[in-house]
């Protein structure tokens, strides 16, 4: 039961980074774009694309594997309703984030060379907040139901 224990642990804590990260990250980059302030823009999605990097994607390569490895060690069917939904809603969430990662690093770039050029933001970058802004909500909720299922396990 240890080794079960160890995941569940590791489990537990990575989802919460991988949440806590990813709140924290809109958090604070909606932020930035609503000040309008393009140092405030720059430097804010510079610190997001890092967290990315550093904290949301090894949560988020490890929430599978930790958690597939605690199904086979329980002895769980994949069969399992709150489990396929689990990992229906892992794939949307992922889904949503990955361009969501793409976005950021684009108005990250965009708002380091406008800076470096003395020039404003392009209207690129507001398209390309509005498609963050829309794919964050699915990812979230889905995130919320994850959570749902994992504590509650229903049948």
């Amino acid at each position: 039961m240890i080794p079960y224990l160890l995941l569940k642990t590791l489990h537990i804590l990575s989802s919460t980074l991988l949440f806590g990260t990813g709140l924290g990250s809109a958090y604070y980059a909606w932020r930035a774009w609503r000040s309008g302030q393009l140092a405030t823009i720059a430097t804010t999605f510079r610190h997001v694309v890092a967290a990315d990097w550093l904290f949301t994607t090894p949560c988020a390569l490890l929430q599978p594997a930790s958690g597939l490895a605690m199904v086979y060690l329980a002895g769980w069917p994949l069969g399992h309703t709150w489990l396929l939904a689990t990992l229906l809603l892992y794939a949307l969430a992922g889904l949503c984030w990955l361009p969501v990662v793409w976005l950021q690093i684009r108005v990250r770039d965009l708002a380091v060379q406008a800076e470096r050029d003395g020039t404003p933001l392009p209207a690129m970058a507001g398209r390309y907040m509005a498609w963050w802004f829309a794919l964050g909500w699915p990812a979230f909720i889905a995130f919320l139901a994850i959570f749902f299922l994992m504590v509650n396990k229903p049948v």
